[in-house]
């Protein structure tokens, strides 16, 4: 029988999400401001900054590709790690033969190696795309090993939260970015080599952070053993044949089109809606932020006691209503700062729903799985997740910028207001979509006492 994880052991797991958030941040947020900096920011050119095709640039071409590389090979990760025998586990194996490489590839693109721009621009593009494979030989194991370090709902809740939180702290940490690069210009270092050696300390933090659950937690004495008796993509079809699993992941594409959406549009909101300074969208992002982690806490206690079916159900009735009132922006009797804050405090409740309860469900879903057809498989749901997740976030990214500038040849008011209505119809769909996921059937599987009353 698995022992349980002690506490400490459990915060060793969640630094590694700190880790990896933080090992993450430069590449996902910063790659454009490296090779194509804006005005002020003395950095070489390394590559051609302009338009090479289509009206697309090199550095956005290298992450597009890169993302949709990162997409397609979740469930091929997946698969591997959960037919994985490797000695130290199927899991903690899987971390511990990326996590080095992941790290070293955080910062390495940001250090070209010629003054040749297409050698720089092979440079970028073999990097990042080896960033992305490393970090998803990580990620997607890290996530399904929650599935197993948490023996019952209620603990895999916990982890879940307890992720979240280190998550969140990694991430904020990645934001003062620029800030560390300007405190290192004011020491002597020229401005592209405080901003490397930034990216660098930031890899090897991370690193150390990663490297905590691999260390401390033996996964032969914390989870039970288990061995996957499907090929690759039988394993995946069977996945998306769990009906559960299928509505979760169609309500997650939906929440992560409509997330997208209100991500890329609330500067728009802010400067063209309410006619307030830019610099008004980061704070409000910053008011969304620590909102939502005030609201960690009583996320996990209500999920205990109300489920986690219905808080998400709350969450989309929450967004949806944020969406109804971004439409009215600028339109009604109130101070335009006021109105701005307002659109933060309504997103940060759902944001604290969507950023625990998830991984959570997930987790369960894929442990009921496995009790019914005794195939583990925890890593083929989290790489499926993660795929429907990110293909929700290049549907919002392909769409919500030519509704932004719907009847004009730049974003316009008209548009913006649309994507606000597009957004809340998508919330909408996704609260319907949930109506049909029966969580006291996956309870009563995983032989845990039931809600009173299912949603």
């Amino acid at each position: 029988m698995a022992e349980r994880l002690p506490l400490w052991k459990k915060w060793m797991y969640a630094l590694g999400q700190l880790g990896w958030s933080l090992t993450s941040f430069a590449i996902g947020n910063a790659l454009v401001y490296f090779y194509m900096p804006p005005d002020g920011v003395n950095f070489p050119q390394y590559i051609t900054r302009g338009a090479v095709w289509a009206g697309l640039t090199i550095v956005g071409l290298a992450l597009g590709t890169s993302r949709l590389f990162d997409a397609i090979t979740d469930p091929l990760v997946a698969t591997m790690s959960d037919r994985s025998k490797l000695k130290l586990g199927r899991r903690r194996g899987f971390l511990a033969l990326s996590v080095l490489p992941f790290a070293l590839l955080s910062f390495l693109p940001f250090f070209p190696i010629s003054s040749n721009y297409t050698v720089n621009t092979i440079w970028l593009f073999t990097t990042v795309i080896a960033f992305y494979w490393f970090m998803t030989m990580y990620v997607t194991p890290f996530f399904a090993w929650m599935s197993e370090l948490g023996h019952d709902p209620d603990e895999r809740l916990g982890l879940s939260t307890m992720i979240s939180v280190t998550w969140a702290l990694g991430y904020v940490l990645g934001t003062q970015i620029y800030l560390f690069q300007t405190m290192l210009e004011k020491n002597g270092l020229e401005p592209v080599k405080a901003f490397q050696t930034v990216t660098a300390v930031y890899g090897i933090i991370g690193f150390i952070f990663m490297l905590l659950p691999i260390i401390f937690i033996d996964e032969k004495r914390y989870c039970e053993q288990h061995t996957v008796n499907e090929g690759s993509l039988e394993a995946i079809v069977n996945a998306f044949k769990e009906k559960h699993f299928t509505i979760f992941v169609i309500q997650d594409l939906l929440y992560w089109i409509g997330l997208t959406g209100i991500s890329l549009g609330l500067v728009y909101y802010i400067t063209v809606l309410l006619k307030l300074p830019k610099e008004q969208a980061s704070q409000v992002q910053l008011i969304m932020f620590f909102l939502s982690f005030l609201f960690y806490a009583p996320v996990n206690m209500l999920a205990k006691r109300l489920g986690k079916k219905r808080l998400l159900m709350i969450g989309f009735i929450i967004f949806s209503i944020n969406f109804a009132f971004a439409s009215m922006l600028g339109k009604l009797n109130m101070s335009p700062y006021i109105q701005s804050y307002i659109v933060g405090v309504l997103a940060a409740i759902p944001l604290a729903i969507f950023g625990i309860l998830p991984n959570a469900m997930v987790a369960d879903i894929a442990e009921a799985h496995g009790k019914k057809t005794g195939n583990y498989k925890a890593g083929v749901f989290f790489g499926a997740r993660t795929f429907m997740q990110k293909m929700g976030q290049t549907i919002a990214g392909l769409i919500f910028p030519s509704i932004y500038i719907l009847g004009s040849n730049e974003v316009n008011e008209f548009g913006l207001r649309l994507s606000a209505i597009v957004s809340l119809a998508v919330m909408v769909l996704g609260y319907i979509a949930l109506l049909f996921y029966n969580e006291n059937e996956i309870l009563k599987t995983l032989g845990v006492k039931t809600l009173t009353q299912e949603n």
